[in-house]
């Protein structure tokens, strides 16, 4: 079957490659669409992202399509159901992945944009009402809110109750755009101000739970803003896997630190994620009001010219290739 692989530091290609065979658990997916996300970048740069990585390596997260094939004990699924699912080795003309990852595709909506939704909906579900533990009422603040999980992560904190929704982005006309995602208030993390701005705008008691997609310069900042007994859940490093931490701040505000990934999750950990997930959100993607825009569709032969255009960082929304 064709693959999008690393063909060189930086560099996609299609490759040629066997097709996977599913296993207990499992299902293949006849894949339509498949959007890109940042650690496709880190995996191309010759970076290890979990047990993906190296030369040949086929990159991908994220995929809708139909379900071609299943493996032992599937049950829950038939043989060509519309899904959408997170995956290894997603983009790609056929992915594998556990059943507990798929979910079956509403009616009305289109494989490119049901590719864009299963890690932006399992990651920030998981770091906003799991990890962040929010609280009807309480404020949030997403950090690096322009990407396609910050945009769906302003969406959820606002469907799921938060009174006060604030999201960053150092890019201006990107910034003036989070209103339309369910931002309350906007700011730029670069500003040496923005935790001030922060804390003001929650009336001087700070962020109840701040959804971190940069560390590195911000992680001080991150804690200036907060409230005291605050959660901050570490989903990204786009700023540095490094930083300044004052400790101190730490412990005078009692803030819970939380670190996610998937990397190091067992199948049943994030087959759980999936199902409280589904259990919260699915209903308001089904009526449309949980969604991605998408900002650019390559055919699957582009793949190399998608990721370029990912890693100029030009695009607002998601990335799709279409197969």
């Amino acid at each position: 079957m064709r693959a999008i692989i690393v063909a060189d530091r930086n560099r996609a290609a299609v490759g040629e490659v066997d097709r996977p065979e599913p296993g207990p658990g499992e299902i293949r997916v006849k894949v339509r669409a498949a959007a890109l996300n940042r650690a496709d970048l880190l995996v191309l740069a010759g970076h290890q992202h979990g047990a993906v990585g190296g030369a040949g390596a086929i990159v991908g997260l994220e995929c809708a399509g139909e379900v071609e094939s299943l493996g032992a004990g599937v049950t829950e699924f038939a043989i060509g159901d519309r899904v959408m699912c997170s995956a290894r080795h997603a983009i790609a003309e056929y992915a594998v992945t556990d059943a507990g990852r798929a979910i079956r595709i509403a009616p009305g909506l289109g494989f490119e944009q049901a590719a864009t939704l299963p890690v932006a909906l399992q990651t920030m579900h998981n770091a906003i009402v799991t990890a962040g533990r929010l609280r009807k009422g309480e404020s949030v603040l997403i950090q690096g809110a322009s990407s396609g999980v910050g945009l769906m992560a302003l969406q959820i904190a606002k469907f799921m109750g938060a009174g006060l929704v604030i999201g960053t982005s150092t890019n201006p006309e990107r910034r003036a755009r989070l209103k339309e995602f369910g931002a309350d208030l906007a700011l730029d993390s670069r500003d040496p101000q923005w935790a001030e701005a922060a804390r003001e705008a929650t009336g001087g008691k700070g962020v109840d739970v701040i959804i971190d997609q940069i560390s590195g310069y911000a992680a001080n900042a991150n804690m200036q803003a907060a409230a005291v007994l605050g959660r901050i859940v570490n989903v990204g490093r786009l700023g540095g896997m490094k930083g300044e931490f004052d400790f101190d701040l730490h412990a005078l505000k009692r803030i819970d630190y939380v670190g996610v990934t998937f990397r190091t999750r067992s199948a049943e950990e994030v087959r759980e994620i999936v199902h409280l997930m589904r259990a919260d959100l699915m209903p308001a993607v089904e009526a449309g009001r949980l969604a991605l825009p998408i900002d650019k569709t390559y055919p699957f032969a582009e793949a190399d010219a998608a990721f370029a255009h990912m890693r100029a960082n030009a695009h607002f929304g998601k990335i799709v290739l279409t197969l």
